[in-house]
């Protein structure tokens, strides 16, 4: 029974053009991390209002509206072709920043602008890389490959956070952003190296014959209508909008003013508490990754999002620094038993062709996440944290219940191909 799990959790790294994603992926993560971590905060203290901070938090993800068609653009000249283009996006502005640091000229202004920027090209990245994945893996291992590849986003939430917070509370935004752009930097190289190794396995597998193609709106519209004919992935779909508009909020984007105005702690108690997300994050994505192929993906993802509820609705009522951590903790865990399952749905129940409009048209779902933090603003302020945490923990429960009702047949039963092993 054990060698099954050990060829789930290492085989993905025989794959040529993965052992170099892998890296590149883990790169970009951390570089992820610190900066919202330290620009969150930049903002957060220098304006004191959380109105601009949950603004700034949703510009992050402004870019969700045109994952789509980065996803029509993926497949047309490569996922690993993209990826590379965009990061280096990443490392030109990141660059930016660093020297306005440098220059002591930095301003909320500017941070805003280049947090918008970020967030027209960011979004796409976690839909690319799984994309990518899913061009190399098998089918009865991709389960344990798309968990092998989440611990780069939780191992990056657990250090990234921490040591953004300590670099940028010691040292300052300068030198913290000279680390952020060499990481970009590195995620470029690496992601370059498994963009060639993958055209490789493609040109050896033959050409793909990309003349007569339709147009790119055609194409998008195509995708669309697979999405919306396909049962099982328009259910997935609505599911991943609804914990983005609802969950990640509170999970993500909110926590540094929890960290600030309920538990009155500073940068690196924020750091704590988004690692303590993290690290349950990284227990689910490595039990996955070891035994992903014995899970009903379609139920694991269902009930874990119905614990993931439960625990931030707990976490809302916690008053304690150390007893929140623990909480997080658990709601991380839930978190990746949700997440991953769900990928791998998308990608396994859809054609190759469409992976890349289908993972862009699952970023759009992001958007959800900019919705709940603009709503969550005004709530806030007249209601107070612990009752709109509460409301959305409410409405999230009840319609996790309802999409599971609705397309019972396709996500719950034995027989659905959601629960495929």
């Amino acid at each position: 029974m054990s060698a099954p799990s050990t060829m789930s959790a290492f085989a993905p790294f025989r794959v040529r053009s993965f052992r170099f994603q892998w890296p590149a992926d883990m790169a970009t993560s951390w570089a992820f991390e610190m900066e919202t971590l330290i620009l969150g905060w930049y903002v957060l203290v220098e304006t004191g209002s959380v109105l601009l901070f949950t603004v700034f938090a949703s510009l992050q993800n402004l870019g969700t509206l045109l994952a789509p068609m980065f996803g029509v653009v993926g497949d047309r000249i490569g996922n690993g072709n993209l990826l590379c283009a965009m990061r280096v996006v990443y490392t030109t502005l990141a660059t930016t920043l660093m020297t306005l640091a440098y220059t002591d000229i930095l301003t909320p202004v500017h941070v805003f602008i280049i947090g918008a920027l970020m967030g027209m090209v960011r979004p796409s990245d976690m839909g690319m890389r799984a994309a990518l994945v899913g061009e190399t893996m098998p089918a009865d291992r991709l389960v344990g490959a798309m968990g092998i590849q989440r611990t780069t986003t939780d191992s990056a939430r657990i250090a990234g956070a921490i040591t953004g917070a300590g670099l940028a509370s010691m040292l300052g935004m300068g030198p913290a952003y000279s680390v952020i752009a060499a990481l970009y930097a590195v995620s470029f190289l690496l992601t370059l190296r498994a963009a060639r190794a993958r055209s490789a396995l493609a040109t050896a597998a033959g050409p793909a014959g990309a003349s007569g193609r339709p147009s790119p709106w055609r194409e998008l519209r195509e995708g669309i209508a697979y999405v919306w004919t396909a049962p099982l992935l328009l259910a997935t779909m609505c599911l991943a909008f609804l914990v983005n508009l609802t969950a990640f909020p509170l999970l993500n984007g909110l926590m540094p003013y929890v960290a600030k105005e309920i538990y009155r702690t500073d940068q690196t108690g924020l750091g704590y508490m988004v690692a303590g997300v993290a690290s349950g994050a990284l227990l689910g994505s490595i039990a996955l990754s070891r035994y992903g192929t014995s899970i009903l993906p379609g139920r694991m993802m269902i009930v874990s999002c119905l614990v993931w509820y439960s625990m931030l609705l707990l976490f809302a009522q916690t008053q304690h620094p150390a007893a929140g951590i623990a909480v997080l903790a658990l709601a991380g865990c839930a978190q990746s038993l949700s997440q991953i399952p769900m990928a791998a749905l998308l990608l396994r129940n859809s054609d190759a062709q469409f992976r890349g409009r289908i993972m862009g048209l699952r970023m759009l779902a992001i958007y959800g996440m900019p919705v709940g933090l603009l709503i969550s603003g005004p709530l806030i302020r007249s209601f107070g944290y612990p009752v709109t945490a509460s409301l959305y923990c409410a409405i999230g429960l009840s319609f996790t219940v309802l999409i599971a009702a609705r397309w019972r047949s396709h996500l719950w039963r034995l027989e659905a191909p959601a629960n495929t092993r």
